[in-house]
């Protein structure tokens, strides 16, 4: 993330929330930016008007609720005070974030193209020019001034980008209440948030699904007594919106509206979105007037949401097309008349059947859990992780599984991928934007995909991908004089391509990041149609980018006649110049080498899958020789930052961007090239083990790629005690989607990895290779390996009992436990299954 919006964030914090101490509260910095005095003795429809951070529940909680006695759950015994204790629900799609309010409800709404701003072209036709100059500097060790120049003359026309924005808030008013032995919970296995609780003689229960077949988010209120649900309702947005009643419905609210952006000469260019909620009692009333929705005696009120954008889509960017004939009203009405003739069981019935489809293919045991445990809030297991330093096995069992919840939510086939907060934001300018950021966290949403049997989940960031090739081509012609597509250090839902923010933006390796994510899937899936089609192309136009910006280190500088960057950037980092000054620009960051090397790699490797680009392979091919190393520094023995061994301002900095060859990359290994592996150890002993919420999780992955389990789990402990929100978002702070995703893909690396090859070019499943003590016994079914096997295993007191190793593919299996190595042919379709030494079981057996 940008160190000088870190800045701020971290002034907000200290201003707004005046000293306040954040492990207790846990309320973040962007919780409390709007919080208003309003008489929370009021309902919310005579409140001053305001959507709010804090919400006032003025419900009496008494008793002691029971949670679900289940696996895979999330519960509460009181309504969440603010937004990082609701509980979130998503189709890809339509999002929420579910209070369960008793007196006062609140659920905020979002959609996930619902972005400020339009597309346009960013690139700076002054770059060009300056180029040959800002890099001469570089060389000469004349930094500051590259950077003074470069920042002149290479950043993007315009800097910034737009937010991605909240769709709006549902407020309710009901009854007071005391509300007895009241829960709410989020079930992982079905995705249906639950609020339950005791009124006097009545049970109210209250569900709340976002479907992805017919795109529409139901709540659904019943009560144990006939005629005793009521509420008024109403549907509103912070800004650029009206809420009016629906024509010729008196039971349902629209609310429309169009993002307020111009563009140069003036024109109203934003994304035009409707909402629209339609209630459905059975007994009672319902009714609209002076712009809430009223229900009275109703015995059951099932509420269908649904929401749309004229945005074009990623597929229509792709070919250039930027613009949409969408009626958003239209079609949220065409929506919800269609969702309500199908009966609530059979759409609750078909949401948990879609979900599971994909959320089933995964199981984790890490032993049993302890009857005083169960007993635990999912607030008040964190807490006492919190006194113990680390969390409960089964804590991070439903934690790993709330990363797959997560992504499946936020992530669908043919929609946007998860940004900076997946899917839900609730202001008009969220953290960062809520954008797409590439120099790791976009990127690093997708690591549990491939490995957590979540392959479909990957496709939207290809989408993205494809929408930024064009634009990409023009900054990378326009900027650099480069053939291929370039994106730096963040993007939007329009294809944002120039350097932004500062100079330090001016980090041309995004789209090379970007591109080694279909190639993983490629490699977990095999689909070569997938390779030929979507995943080469970006991969060769990422690389036929670099293959131009690359430039030869001219003597006397530490890479003399090598292949290197320029200009450099580490994200995020700072370095002190011999004159004592900081400096951000260099030439041949280290993480550039690496990426290029991975991504020249691939290309490689995929052009003889193909059998296509003998010229291009060779090119790549030669590169590579040219490239300048992977270094190690003298003083120090850890892996070098920079082409310069210069001192470090931060050495505790968040990113570690010199070890992406550990991971997510696959140049450094422990067995392949120990030197470089010891001195990445040295690296991240050095960085430390704390950081951001989204760091943790990086150095998780790094830990395990090193064999480390037991320092693997320190690192997971510190990120769920002291980085986990109540509702087990992912802290930066503030909240930040990345570290929940990091961290479920750690989770699994623990057990399993096949990122090493043999000489044949097939992949090495390793079973158990980081597997921390804290783990000693427990079971794992269905995770994926690179050569497309699914394998479940089980071990006990630290030792594997056995492992089935289903192949979607065929082809070579190689099996690594320890020291040990086997191999066996397989067809596709064909289940082996191993005992604790590796010897095959026959089914006799």
């Amino acid at each position: 993330m940008y160190k000088q919006k870190k800045t701020i964030a971290n002034s907000n914090w200290i201003k707004i929330l005046g000293g306040i101490f954040f492990q207790i509260s846990f309320i973040s910095t962007f919780s409390q930016d709007r919080l208003t005095k309003e008489d929370s003795t009021l309902p919310a429809s005579q409140r001053n008007g305001k959507i709010t951070a804090q919400w006032y529940d003025r419900a009496v909680f008494s008793g002691k609720g029971d949670g679900p006695q289940k696996e895979n759950v999330l519960w509460y015994r009181t309504s969440a005070k603010v937004w990082e204790e609701a509980l979130p629900i998503g189709n890809g799609k339509l999002g929420a974030m579910i209070f369960g309010g008793v007196t006062d409800e609140r659920i905020q709404l979002n959609e996930s193209t619902l972005w400020d701003g339009f597309a346009q072209d960013a690139s700076n036709p002054n770059a060009l020019k300056a180029l040959p100059e800002v890099r001469r500097l570089l060389f000469e060790n004349k930094n500051n001034e590259a950077v003074e120049l470069a920042g002149k003359t290479m950043m993007g026309n315009p800097s910034r980008i737009k937010p991605y924005q909240s769709l709006g808030e549902l407020w309710f008013d009901m009854p007071l209440a005391n509300a007895e032995n009241y829960v709410r919970s989020l079930d992982l296995s079905t995705a249906i948030a639950t609020v339950q609780y005791r009124l006097k003689d009545a049970t109210y229960t209250r569900e709340s699904f976002a479907d992805a077949a017919s795109n529409v988010m139901v709540v659904r209120f019943t009560a144990s007594n006939k005629g005793s649900i009521g509420f008024n309702l109403r549907l509103r947005r912070a800004k650029d919106a009206n809420c009016v009643p629906v024509a010729d419905d008196n039971q349902a609210l629209l609310l429309s509206g169009q993002v307020s952006v111009k563009d140069s000469t003036g024109k109203q260019r934003g994304v035009r979105f409707a909402a629209e909620v339609k209630a459905v009692a059975e007994g009672g009333t319902v009714e609209v007037k002076d712009g809430v929705l009223s229900v009275h005696e109703a015995t059951s009120v099932t509420l269908y949401i649904t929401a749309a954008t004229n945005y074009p889509g990623l597929l229509q960017l792709a070919k250039g097309v930027q613009t949409s004939n969408i009626d958003p009203e239209k079609e949220c009405n065409k929506t919800l008349r269609k969702a309500i003739t199908v009966p609530y069981a059979q759409l609750k019935s078909q949401h948990i059947k879609d979900y599971q489809r994909y959320f089933n293919r995964v199981a984790i045991n890490l032993g049993k859990v302890a009857d005083t445990l169960k007993t635990l809030s999912t607030d008040e297991r964190l807490a006492q992780a919190r006194v113990n330093g680390k969390a409960d096995n089964d804590l991070i069992a439903t934690y790993f599984q709330y990363g797959r919840y997560l992504l499946i939510s936020s992530s669908q086939p043919g929609g946007m991928p998860a940004n900076l907060q997946g899917l839900w934001a609730w202001q008009m300018n969220p953290p960062w934007n809520a954008d797409f950021h590439t120099n790791i966290n976009v990127q690093m949403n997708y690591w549990p995909a491939e490995i957590t049997n979540l392959s479909e989940m990957h496709l939207p960031l290809f989408d993205l991908s494809n929408a930024l090739v064009k634009p990409g081509e023009k900054t990378a012609r326009t900027e650099y004089g480069a053939r291929g597509w370039v994106v730096h250090h963040l993007t939007d839902a329009w294809g944002f391509t120039a350097p932004a923010d500062g100079p330090q933006g001016i980090w041309p390796m995004g789209a090379a990041w970007l591109a080694q994510d279909p190639w993983e899937h490629y490699c977990f899936t095999g689909d070569r149609k997938f390779l030929s089609s979507t995943a080469y192309p970006l991969m060769k136009g990422a690389a036929l980018f670099m293959l131009d910006f690359l430039v030869k280190a001219p003597e006397g500088t530490a890479c003399a006649g090598k292949l290197v960057t320029n200009p450099s950037y580490s994200p995020e980092n700072e370095f002190v110049l011999p004159n004592g000054k900081v400096s951000v620009f260099t030439y041949g960051a280290t993480m550039d080498l690496e990426i290029i090397h991975d991504l020249l790699t691939h290309c490689i490797e995929a052009s003889k899958i193909l059998n296509v680009d003998a010229d291009f392979r060779k090119q790549c091919t030669e590169t590579l020789q040219q490239l300048a190393p992977i270094r190690i520094s003298k003083t120090t023995g850890r892996i070098m930052e920079w082409a310069e061994d210069y001192k470090e301002t931060d050495p505790h900095h968040r990113h570690t961007s010199h070890l992406f060859g550990l991971y997510p990359g696959n140049q450094i290994t422990v067995n392949g090239t120990p030197e470089l592996a010891e001195a990445a150890r040295k690296t991240l002993e050095a960085r430390g083990d704390n950081g951001t919420g989204w760091s943790l999780a990086w150095k998780i992955n790094m830990w395990n790629r090193l064999q480390d389990g037991d320092h693997a789990y320190k690192l997971l402990s510190v990120l769920l005690t002291t980085k986990t929100l109540p509702n087990l978002f992912d802290n930066h702070p503030p909240f930040q989607i990345d570290g929940n995703f990091g961290a479920a893909a750690a989770i699994a690396e623990m057990f399993l990895q096949s990122q090493q090859q043999t000489t044949n070019g097939s992949y090495v499943v390793q079973l158990l290779p980081a597997l921390p003590h804290a783990f000693e016994t427990g079971a794992v079914k269905g995770l994926g390996t690179r050569g497309g096997f699914v394998v479940d295993m089980e071990w006990a007191n630290g030792k594997l009992v056995t492992a089935t190793f289903t192949s979607k593919l065929g082809g070579e299996l190689n099996v690594q436990l320890g020291d040990k190595t086997v191999k066996f042919s397989t067809m596709k379709g064909e289940s082996v299954r191993l005992d604790g030494e590796l010897k095959k079981v026959t089914s006799q057996n």
